[in-house]
């Protein structure tokens, strides 16, 4: 029954299963060291049971990347006093590959 699982890494929870990649917000540990995931919830895809554990469950993930995204663009403007302001930043990712659930 337990083929996927709801996780929690740095505030925010994602759907994953053993052996997937995902882009989360940075983790401030080195590449290739292994981190400890909280597992909030498990369900099948293909039924509609859920298992919620009753202790506190900890997963496994390797961390394989730390990153920047892409460029988020910022304007800001405020119509007949031709004020523009134009600002943008890179948000700092990891890429995270789910070892065990």
């Amino acid at each position: 029954m337990n083929t996927h699982a709801v996780i929690a890494i740095q505030g925010k929870q994602y759907i994953a299963k053993k052996g997937d990649e995902l882009v989360v917000e940075k983790v401030n540990k080195d590449e290739g060291e292994e981190i400890s995931v909280p597992v909030i919830m498990y369900f099948n895809a293909d039924s509609a049971e859920i298992e919620i554990p009753e202790k506190e469950t900890a997963g496994k993930a390797k961390i394989l990347k730390n990153m920047k995204g892409d460029k988020i663009r910022v304007a800001k403007f405020k119509s007949k006093v031709r004020y523009r302001k134009v600002t943008g930043f890179r948000p700092h990712l990891t890429k995270i590959k789910v070892i065990n659930i």
